[in-house]
């Protein structure tokens, strides 16, 4: 390639008497910036140019070289921008070389050798010439790396819109060459409902002062796939305002919709079941109210509970029990009329609104229904499964009734449905507030059995997954009802939370956990595991909740970087600022918070950065799906990257099969705990699985 020489007191011009090249000496002699003249009409620049050149003669080439015409030298004014005039002199040369014309303009007077002063002008001709073709060869290969090459989907298209350029990304994206796009407009492979949008855009940006748009599309793919694009156009101007063609990037979106399309389904459906979860239920019940008080007519809210679901789960695991929440789930969901709503309210629980009824015998007829849809035998595992379902019916006529009130009211009607067997349904009355005494009844006893010994803390070790070490336990509470038996967490703990006693139960398990790690000894490796404690909401946000804290580390001599507290996201969303402020003093004591169930909230992600937890806890539907997929993997391998690029500890729950372990090993994930290693085990067993260990 030629060694581009500078030639600073020389302008040259293309075909059309516009500037191409200039030298710096020349610029400075006219007093322009060599920028501002790039591109320009020489007319524009010497209002006299037309005169200068009117002798000249357009040249013919020879063999020899470039042939020429000269004129000058001559006297010519400059126009500047403040509309002065200054004198200078120019040399003008007119060639023609390689089948193109070209001028050349040399200011002042050109020095003689030996007489041939043409002659050294015409070698100075020929060096510009070759130098202008250089750069021009240069820039014009710069375009075609940047476009060609660029990854970026890229096309010029003409006045009228057709393709006139498109580089190899726009073909790939849409598995058309590119002699089949070249001269046609976007209308083939545009989606059948988008044709259209291209031409308002290309209107708006010819006929309006608008210079560049952007939008979203969808093309066809020569497959049969659809492809969504973000589009950014813009027109493309002379110096004169004439338009020249249109700038077209594109970027496929394709993939980023699906993902935000899930993550939006994910915020309002539970990750297991896939139906609509409490937030949505609330919407749609506000909804019904609504209508029901311009329209009139009657609403059912239906609150089914399987019976014996905790029977399932400890006999068959919860694999079995979390396949058999998904079949009953698509039973109920094909029951359901277009016009009503299914959610899942939580465990084993179910939310069904009814609306349009005209009377309570409809909201009868429809528990009986699906009562006879949840009993039908369920083949899982080679085992056939049968189970029954109590519902608690609110049937209301659109009187302001609050959403947790109706909640309650079937709550306390399927409550009364168990009491009296399997498989009843309740609509509730009046006279179901004997229900409401034999519940207060049970709270009275929950609170006896709290300085009775019926109450205990029961721990499950949390495994460092690289190692198999223990690294800590989760404290988790057991109520042994001296005529009941044993009482299930999720029926004394729920029933606590409707009272003041939450707060005696948690300071009951903070006290007993601490007081327990505080007496373990090092696992082999040298490690003193944490403990984690769960705190409710009331818990978390009772004033008295730092006192309580450090009073049990004090009394202990626990030290507090062994202490975690664990939370789930209703405990933020009660107050986010009151909850940020007690994280902080948490965390000046240097005690770990645990944000427990991440995944499952509408909201996780969003809080995620506010609260800064110590360990994400990842849900166990994502760690134990009961439909493994691409997609299931992709969102435990995103919570896992996730956890770690924002340094913090991730801990998966629920881990029941070799297979969920290697996969989780293999993503990196840090903690883990499950039936895999073990339940939750009385104080006495504690220090002997950490001597054991479960070395992987």
């Amino acid at each position: 390639m030629l060694r581009v020489l500078p030639l600073a007191d020389l302008l040259v011009l293309d075909d059309s008497h516009r500037v191409v090249f200039v030298g710096p000496d020349f610029a400075k002699e006219i007093e322009v910036d060599t920028d501002e003249l790039i591109g320009v009409e020489i007319l524009r620049v010497l209002p006299s140019w037309t005169d200068v050149t009117n002798p000249m003669t357009a040249p013919t080439a020879s063999p020899d070289g470039p042939a020429s015409s000269v004129v000058g030298p001559t006297e010519v004014s400059v126009v500047k921008d403040d509309d002065r005039e200054i004198a200078v002199r120019i040399l003008v040369a007119m060639i023609s070389l390689d089948a193109r014309s070209w001028t050349l303009v040399l200011v002042g007077d050109p020095p003689a050798t030996s007489g041939h002063a043409t002659t050294g002008l015409l070698d100075d001709v020929r060096t510009a010439q070759l130098n202008a073709a250089v750069v021009l060869s240069e820039s014009e290969e710069r375009f075609r790396h940047s476009f060609e090459d660029n990854m970026a989907p890229m096309m010029f298209t003409d006045a009228d819109d057709r393709i006139i350029l498109v580089n190899d990304a726009f073909c790939h994206m849409i598995g058309w060459t590119r002699d089949e796009l070249l001269h046609s407009d976007s209308t083939p492979f545009t989606f059948p409902e988008d044709i259209g949008i291209s031409e308002t855009t290309h209107r708006r940006l010819t006929t309006d002062s608008l210079k560049q748009a952007r939008y979203v599309k969808r093309y066809l793919h020569r497959d049969g796939r659809i492809v969504i694009v973000e589009i950014s156009k813009s027109a493309a101007f002379d110096v004169n305002g004439v338009f020249l063609y249109f700038v077209i990037s594109e970027r496929d979106i394709t993939e980023e919709r699906a993902l935000s399309a899930q993550l939006t389904h994910q915020a309002l459906h539970d990750p297991l079941t896939g139906l609509a979860n409490r937030a949505v239920f609330e919407d749609r019940l506000h909804q019904a109210q609504a209508r029901l008080l311009r329209h009139g007519g009657f609403s059912a809210v239906l609150l089914m509970d399987l019976d014996d679901f905790k029977g399932v789960n400890d006999t068959h695991g919860h694999v079995i029990g979390d396949q058999l929440l998904t079949s009953i789930s698509r039973r109920l969901e094909n029951e359901t009329r277009s016009s009503d709503t299914l959610c899942r309210f939580g465990g084993d629980e179910f939310l069904y609104l009814a609306e349009g009824l005209n009377s309570a015998e409809e909201a009868e007829q429809l528990a009986i229904r699906l009562q006879r849809v949840v009993a039908q035998p369920v083949e899982m595992a080679g085992t056939q499964l049968e189970i029954r379902t109590s519902i608690g019916v609110v049937v209301w006529d659109g009187s302001d009734t609050e959403y947790t009130q109706i909640i309650q009211n079937a709550d306390s009607a399927m409550y009364e449905a168990k009491r009296r067997g399997k498989g009843n349904y309740v609509i509730f009355t009046a006279k179901l507030q004997q229900q409401a005494i034999n519940r207060f009844a049970l709270t009275q006893e929950l609170r006896q059995a709290i300085h009775g010994g019926e109450l205990s803390m029961y721990f499950q070790p949390i495994l460092e997954l690289a190692t198999g070490d223990v690294v800590g336990f989760e404290a988790l509470m057991r109520w042994q009802h001296p005529q009941r038996g044993f009482v299930p967490p999720s029926v004394f703990i729920a029933l606590a939370e409707q009272s003041d006693l939450i707060l005696d139960l948690g300071s009951f398990a903070l006290n007993e956990s601490v007081r327990a790690a505080s007496m373990w000894s090092p696992t082999p490796s040298g490690r003193l595991p944490f403990v984690t404690v769960n705190f409710s909401t009331r818990q978390f946000h009772d004033s008295e909740l730092m006192t309580n804290v450090v009073d049990a580390l004090m009394v202990s001599g626990l030290d507090p970087k062994r202490l975690i507290i664990e939370i789930t996201e209703g405990v933020t969303l009660l107050d986010v600022a009151e909850t940020l402020h007690v994280i902080d003093q948490l965390h000046r004591l240097e005690i770990g918070i645990a944000l427990d169930d991440f995944g499952t909230g509408y909201s996780s992600l969003s809080y995620l950065t506010l609260l800064h937890p110590t360990i994400i806890k990842i849900d166990r539907s994502f760690v134990s799906p009961t439909n493994e997929n691409a997609h299931n993997d992709t969102l435990l391998q995103t919570i896992v990257s996730l956890g770690r690029k924002l340094n913090m500890t991730v801990l998966a729950e629920g881990i029941e099969t070799k297979q969920q372990l290697g996969r989780l090993r293999e993503l990196g994930c840090d903690l883990g705990q499950g039936f895999l290693f073990s339940p939750a085990v009385a104080l006495p067993e504690v220090q002997a699985l950490m001597d054991v260990g479960f070395g992987f």
